[in-house]
């Protein structure tokens, strides 16, 4: 679980009631902590490209925290999966990209797109109006691990001033890759709460491979969270547990036996 800018693993973990979550469904979590000498905000550096490549910078540091957990508990190596929010959020886009070979599924919260960004300047021009990535292409990212589509829960505010919804859309085109697969579109409306659109990507045999969660009327925050926490509405859907849920349901995908 990757945090936003300004947050820390505590926050985080408080907003998004996660730890909760794992407890009903017997998971470990793990929260990274981005110092801020690496950067003032301590948001992740995923706009920087030595933080968007495989055995580089940040994604480098948190597969290296994810084997280290591996390591050390009972671990199912088929079940790992990443999320974040924001900046948080965009980092774990990277690295389902960048280690398709670790995660069985991400979960991307008011994020970007892996490639959204190549600079500081570029990072904010993303922010604002959506980035310039562009849907992936097969091929191998080196070091031992192949191209695989990786399963890919996104959730945004139709109302985010901060990072522009398009976003969202560009994370799941960009997961979508070359793959062909059938669209369903569902609406609902948290009681008391806000109204959403949930839209359902399955391949052929009807398994959900992309879910893409529009929450309508609200902003940068992590939806359905608690107020213990930043950056939180709770009057969303329960980000958290739609997430754990996605990840749950995918199969376990036999690359990962071998990448501890």
């Amino acid at each position: 679980m990757l945090h936003g800018c300004t947050q820390s693993p505590d926050d985080f973990a408080a907003g998004t009631r996660m730890n909760a979550l794992a407890e009903e469904h017997t998971c470990l979590v793990a929260y990274p902590a981005q110092a801020a000498s690496a950067n003032a905000s301590k948001c992740w550096n995923w706009f920087s490209p030595g933080d968007q490549q495989r055995g580089q910078g940040e994604p480098s540091l948190i597969a290296g925290i994810t084997r280290q957990v591996m390591r050390e508990f009972v671990v199912d190596p088929r079940r790992v999966y990443v999320a974040g929010l924001s900046a948080g959020g965009a980092a774990a886009a990277i690295m389902g990209m960048s280690y398709p070979d670790l995660y069985a599924a991400i979960g991307v919260h008011s994020g970007l797109a892996c490639g959204a960004a190549s600079d500081l300047p570029s990072a904010f021009a993303a922010m604002r109006h959506g980035g310039a990535a562009v849907r992936r292409s097969g091929g191998d990212w080196g070091d031992g691990a192949s191209s695989r589509d990786v399963p890919t829960i996104v959730f945004h505010g139709d109302q985010d001033t901060t990072v522009h919804p398009r976003n969202g859309d560009q994370v799941i085109a960009r997961s979508m890759g070359t793959m062909d697969l059938q669209t369903k579109v569902q609406h609902g409306r948290v009681p008391g709460g806000h109204a959403y659109s949930r839209t359902l990507h399955a391949d052929a045999s009807g398994r959900v491979i992309l879910e893409q969660w529009v929450i309508h009327g609200a902003g940068h925050a992590w939806s359905g969270g608690s107020l213990a926490g930043s950056y939180t509405d709770p009057q969303g859907p329960d980000a958290a547990r739609e997430m754990l849920r996605f990840f749950l349901e995918q199969p376990q995908h036999p690359a990962a036996a071998d990448c501890v």
